[in-house]
């Protein structure tokens, strides 16, 4: 798979232009593991922001514990980690809103219960 990769980056390297050349050479680049791991987790904030439409009662709130701490605890190492990733700093602080949200709409919805009762 690596030499698919390089492959492909090299043969992508000769159309980058000028002006993102920088950006294309950066060390949290699109040739890194550090670009690629966070464009593909704004799929987590993506499912999240779909949940928002979910009916509250079918949420799982130990699921979405879990993935406001990973977003919490993410964010932190991305900040910490050289070189520094904003990119997975972003989607990380993202991934914690949506979670957190969602948290807070069943913890109403459960006090909402009780109180009905």
């Amino acid at each position: 798979m690596s030499k698919v990769y390089k492959t492909l980056v090299t043969a992508a390297d000769r159309f980058v232009p000028s002006k993102l050349r920088p950006l294309w050479e950066h060390e949290a680049g699109p040739k890194t593991i550090f670009f690629w791991a966070p464009a593909f987790k704004w799929s987590l904030v993506l499912a999240g922001l779909g949940d928002l439409n979910r009916p509250v009662e079918s949420l799982s709130i130990p699921q979405s514990i879990s993935l406001a701490a990973t977003g919490i605890v993410w964010s932190r190492y991305s900040l910490v980690i050289i070189p520094k990733n904003y990119s997975l700093f972003a989607v990380n602080v993202f991934v914690a809103m949506t979670s957190l949200y969602q948290i807070g709409r069943a913890i109403k919805y459960q006090q909402s219960k009780k109180q009905e009762k």
